[in-house]
């Protein structure tokens, strides 16, 4: 069955960084857009960056950009997320998941927590 995977969370103070890592199981990763998704407390999850199959159609969120690179590694079946400059507002559960993202694929997802 479809597995993802979720980890490199954890605590940081403002200005740090983090890589979050995605391991994907159970389906043709190589050949699915993916996407870095996170859920604030209160909020509803929303979409962080996707990347395509062919790694050449890349989008960030508005608040995201510039600070947070996403890439893929097929041959591993891996997703990444190199997050710099975080800021509190970062604070979220993030997740991966396919894109368009489907509701049974949805794994634990990994705590990032920034504060000082």
């Amino acid at each position: 069955q479809v597995q993802l995977v979720e980890s490199g969370g954890g605590l940081v103070q403002p200005g740090g960084s983090l890589r979050l890592s995605c391991a994907a199981s159970g389906f043709t990763f190589e050949y699915y857009a993916m996407g870095w998704f996170r859920q604030a407390p209160g909020k509803e999850r929303e979409g962080v960056s996707c990347i395509d199959w062919t790694k050449r159609d890349i989008v960030y969120a508005d608040s995201v950009k510039g600070r947070f690179t996403i890439s893929r590694d097929s041959a591993q079946n891996m997703l990444s997320l190199q997050m710099n400059t975080l800021k509190p507002e970062d604070t979220a559960i993030y997740y991966c998941n396919t894109v368009p993202a489907r509701n049974e694929y949805w794994g634990q997802g990994t705590q990032v927590t920034v504060s000082s």
